[in-house]
């Protein structure tokens, strides 16, 4: 929609204007990832279930290899204790297979369902937010943010979930076997643990920043892709590229260091690793030498703590590594969660339901701006009978696309009142008063479907002969008969491969189809040549016959034979009538209908 910002100061992006993240903290984000979670109650249990399965037996495959190892050379159980630990491998193999698969399951239908509620938020956030925040940045929350979190996410369940068991189970089998090595390995480990949560601490911050960035060039890209035409027609692709290069150069500043930080994190906890295998294997070497002593070990024991050694370290590194990818995801699904967070229209279900629309429209002593320390609209006071063309022109600036906004409580006034047949419209409901009128706008939009999907989207019960028949009445039916399918032609997304006109004949023709009490045409003809807007001025006259219409013009020649032109300068009807008596006025209405005759 073309929108007349005059005065509009955009709030900038979400990343600029929302402290949600820094108030809210990490806690409360894995807060809200597990209301999501809480859902799989069943199969994360069966995950763990399927974890500690895997990691017992995991445990009982080198104390059936260290028996082996002391049975050589006495009888023939080596055999029989390698079979069993086969039998165990094999069992860890299908019990992590199957946790896979369960942990798959929740990880992606979790991100499905954050990316519904992202997608359902926005169709109720207020157009008044989408009009002030970066689109590509939205678009990259809810698609590149949403599949960094799940990466983030599996890779703590694949992970932690065995890691932590690993530990536990670990300790306990060792424990058991000798106390004293036992010890070795535990006074170690904490320094393990404290170099991860050092480096995890600071990786959170960069992770976010990094997704910023993300955000900013997603947007961009949108921007320059979306107008492409524009930027080379006016030679700024070296502009737009530096502009790119800029924030590339910012993304990859940002990406170097969070990657830095949380690179570090596997090779410091692998020393610490390599530290405590070595205390353990010396330590083990002196209790075999103490040979009859009740504490001492076989080397098939000594060989199962040096096995178990490197399983107890080992998810250390693994939960140092899903530690920072975890800090990533988190941060991301805070970006996500922040447009859960903002606030919605409020649910107007209770609200009056506007039916069977006369059409009659009062704008009484109305304000409204954009920006509170900018005026735009001020004591606007408007009155339009059941049946009335009004024509609103002025100069660029002045307010008329956004008296459409308000009619259509896109934007709800700062002071005063509109009404629809007495009815306030901020106490009707939003779906009834849009549904009462039909609009066509100077920007149009077209979905990727055929012709025939496309015309049918204000009315999907139409028949192809009421479609044919609208377009006959608009002048579209010609262009698409010319088309390879006719009717059933497939044009891609925003109408591609179709001219402006072609479009903008396409979308009056929808209106044309779907007949509403009232009717909003904002520029409806600017992108058609002057002998097809003769035609559709003529379909016009037919669609807004007994019709409350309101138009939006800069051809002052397509509004003559409107009942009441209104005349906007900053934000105020000047002047008002019909032609006649506006140009025997000699006004500001006349200069501009005089400069636009010269002008064409």
């Amino acid at each position: 929609m073309a929108m007349d910002t005059s005065g509009f100061v955009p709030k900038g992006n979400l990343n600029a204007d929302s402290d949600a993240l820094k108030s809210a903290g990490r806690k409360d984000t894995v807060k809200r990832v597990w209301s999501y979670l809480k859902n799989y109650r069943a199969r994360i249990v069966s995950s763990l279930a399927l974890a500690l399965v895997s990691v017992i037996f995991t445990l009982y495959v080198p104390i059936m290899i260290g028996k082996a190892i002391d049975s050589i050379g006495t009888d023939d159980g080596v055999m029989h204790y390698l079979l069993i630990a086969a039998g165990f491998a094999a069992s860890v193999g299908l019990s992590q297979f199957l946790m896979n698969l369960i942990n798959n399951s929740v990880t992606y239908n979790t991100v499905r369902n954050i990316r519904d509620d992202a997608v359902a938020k926005i169709s109720r956030l207020p157009l008044s937010f989408i009009d002030s925040h970066s689109k590509g940045d939205l678009v990259s929350r809810v698609i590149a943010d949403a599949d960094q979190f799940s990466e983030g996410l599996l890779l703590g369940f694949t992970q932690a979930f065995t890691g932590i068991m690993t530990i536990i189970g670990t300790l306990a089998f060792m424990l058991s076997m000798n106390v004293v090595i036992t010890l070795v390995v535990v006074l170690v480990t904490p320094l393990s643990i404290f170099i991860a949560r050092f480096i995890s601490k600071r990786t959170y911050s960069m992770f976010k920043k990094q997704g910023s960035e993300r955000g900013r060039q997603t947007g961009l890209i949108d921007e320059m892709i979306g107008n492409e035409k524009v930027v080379i027609a006016f030679s700024k692709q070296d502009d737009a590229l530096c502009k790119f290069d800029e924030i590339n150069e910012k993304l990859a500043e940002c990406s170097l260091k969070a990657i830095f930080y949380s690179s570090l994190t596997n090779p410091c906890t692998r020393f610490v690793n390599a530290v405590c295998y070595a205390l353990v294997a010396l330590a083990g070497a002196m209790f075999c030498i103490k040979g009859g002593y009740a504490n001492a070990v076989t080397v098939g024991t000594l060989t199962v703590f040096l096995s178990y050694a490197n399983q107890y370290t080992k998810p250390f590194n693994e939960i140092s590594s899903v530690i920072s990818e975890l800090q990533n995801a988190l941060a991301c699904a805070a970006r996500v969660f922040e447009i859960l967070d903002t606030e919605e229209e409020a649910d107007d279900t209770d609200l009056y339901e506007l039916s069977d629309c006369a059409g009659r429209v009062e704008i009484d002593h109305a304000d409204f701006s954009y920006d509170p320390q900018k005026e735009l609209i001020k004591d606007l006071n408007i009155s339009v009978s059941p049946g009335q063309q009004v024509a609103i022109v002025g100069p660029t600036g002045c307010g008329k696309t956004t008296i459409i906004n308000l009619l259509m409580r896109f934007y709800d006034v700062n002071g005063g009142s509109i009404c629809v047949d007495s009815h306030d419209i901020r106490e009707v409901t939003r779906k009834s008063l849009r549904r009462s009128y039909g609009m066509v706008l100077q920007d149009t939009w077209l979905k990727r479907g055929t012709i025939m999907d496309n015309l049918r989207v204000g009315k999907p019960d139409a028949t192809d002969e009421e479609i044919r028949q609208a377009a006959k009445e608009t002048g579209a039916h010609g262009f698409i008969r010319r088309l390879e399918k006719g009717y059933d032609t497939m044009i891609g997304e925003d109408g591609g491969g179709l001219s402006a006109g072609q479009k903008q004949l396409l979308c009056i023709t929808r209106v044309m189809l779907n007949l509403p009490p009232m009717l909003i045409l904002d520029e409806a003809t600017s992108s058609i040549d002057t002998r097809t807007e003769m035609k559709i001025q003529s379909a016009f006259a037919k669609l807004t016959k007994g019709k409350t219409s309101f138009i939006v013009a800069h051809r002052l020649s397509t509004i003559k034979n409107a009942d009441l032109i209104l005349v906007m300068k900053d934000g105020r009807i000047i002047e008002k009538g019909d032609h006649n008596s506006l140009i025997r006025l000699g006004g500001f209405y006349k200069e501009l209908y005089l400069a636009g005759s010269n002008g064409h």
